[in-house]
């Protein structure tokens, strides 16, 4: 006899109520508040007697469940009624094999799949909006990062090789869909929401994608506008803000042991950024901007480069660890964060995780890099932007700078 029958038959009554609430809602004809909870109960009634006579019952209710909705379908269309898609239909059979999975398996992961099901129901206006709204570069984006991360990745080798052994190709491509899939939602988050959200947010998510491409942006816009300045001050300052915040999610998945230890440090410097955001915001907030447009951040150029980046920077790392010492490894994250600062993050972090270099010197590389990044972007805003601009973004990321070298002298 199996235990907690009446458990598993309110849970069962419970799921197809849920599901049945979502589809009378929206007036369906062909299941609602009282078809779903049936069905469900139907379900997990044939996965009980099963246990007496066998599985074969299980499979037969679905047949035959699968034929009365064909028949149903086919008189709706007889008579001419209007006969939509499949989804009402295909909820009906899932949420059967949902009510028997209730005997048979994880209950919870019942629940969980019928929230799936509850939420892809619901939604289906966001989703078709979302679909609508993907041009063929954006497709395009979603194929190749499909690419970057299930044809490459899995045929690479996983082993150390090239000098000092620390060339790993499955770990460096790993470090390159980390990346791309984090632009990735950074690009489409800019895009369905960036414009409703206004500029503060479109900066943010801007900064998610490539904050030195915003920079370089929005520097550019205030040549040719001087209305545009304050909108471009507050952006800057913002995708400033989530670079940081980029990097200390990178520092978490690639070293969730030491991240408390290094965290601090970074942090202080968006800490920062984040006041003077703020203060800037509600000091403007009214102001207003078109956004300009981002770039797809999954091109395989793209990868190649970054992950050629990754690999050169893990090899000097090494060279400058063994045959220079730490002036050395100061150096790379100098250069490197001029650019990058995914690479030298990922790259320095994982020295950190398995302990090729000390913790307290990998924080120190990686906001120093932070610090080389800020004073690149400050030189795209002298060289692009207009005076406006440049008097108050050499002040703000020169206060920055100089806090940031205060952390890594008295920290």
């Amino acid at each position: 006899m199996i235990e907690n029958l009446y458990l598993i038959l309110g849970l069962s009554l419970a799921l197809g109520m849920l599901v049945g609430i979502q589809r009378e809602h929206v007036n369906s004809r062909v299941a609602g508040i009282r078809t779903f909870p049936l069905i469900t109960l139907t379900g997990t009634l044939s996965a009980l007697l099963s246990e007496e006579l066998g599985g074969w019952l299980v499979t037969a209710g679905v047949v035959c469940l699968g034929g009365l909705l064909v028949v149903t379908n086919w008189q709706r269309t007889m008579q001419r009624q209007k006969v939509g898609g499949l989804t009402t239909e295909m909820s009906i059979i899932l949420m059967f094999l949902i009510g028997a999975y209730l005997v048979y398996g994880n209950q919870l992961l019942a629940v969980v799949l019928t929230g799936v099901v509850v939420v892809l129901l619901h939604f289906k206006p966001a989703l078709h909006g979302f679909v609508d709204k993907i041009g063929e570069k954006d497709l395009k984006a979603i194929m190749q990062f499909v690419l970057i991360t299930l044809v490459i990745l899995p045929v690479l080798p996983n082993e150390n090789m090239g000098p000092y052994q620390v060339l790993n190709p499955r770990e460096i491509w790993w470090m390159v869909v980390l990346i791309v899939g984090i632009s990735l939602v950074g690009y489409f988050l800019y895009k369905l929401l960036g414009g409703k959200l206004g500029v503060l947010a479109g900066g943010m998510l801007g900064g998610l994608v490539s904050s030195t491409a915003t920079t370089v942006s929005y520097a550019r816009k205030t040549a040719g506008t001087a209305s545009a300045t304050h909108v471009a001050i507050l952006v800057l300052l913002a995708a400033t803000v989530v670079s940081y915040a980029r990097v200390l999610i990178e520092i978490a998945v690639v070293a969730p042991g030491v991240f408390s230890q290094m965290a601090w440090p970074i942090a202080m410097e968006l800490f920062f950024f984040a006041a003077m955001t703020l203060v800037w915001f509600f000091r403007r907030g009214k102001e207003s901007g078109e956004l300009p447009e981002q770039h797809n951040p999954a091109e395989i150029k793209n990868a190649l480069i970054f992950a050629g980046l990754y690999g050169l920077i893990v090899l000097v790392s090494a060279w400058a660890s063994n045959e220079v010492g730490q002036g050395g490894l100061f150096g790379v994250a100098v250069l490197s964060g001029l650019t990058n600062m995914d690479a030298i993050t990922l790259s320095t972090a994982g020295m950190a995780a398995s302990q090729e270099i000390d913790v307290q010197l990998a924080w120190r590389l990686i906001l120093t890099a932070s610090l080389s990044n800020l004073a690149f972007k400050g030189g795209i805003v002298l060289f692009l932007g207009n005076p406006r601009l440049k008097k108050y973004m050499a002040v703000l990321f020169g206060m920055g700078i100089i806090g940031g070298l205060g952390i890594l002298a008295f920290w």
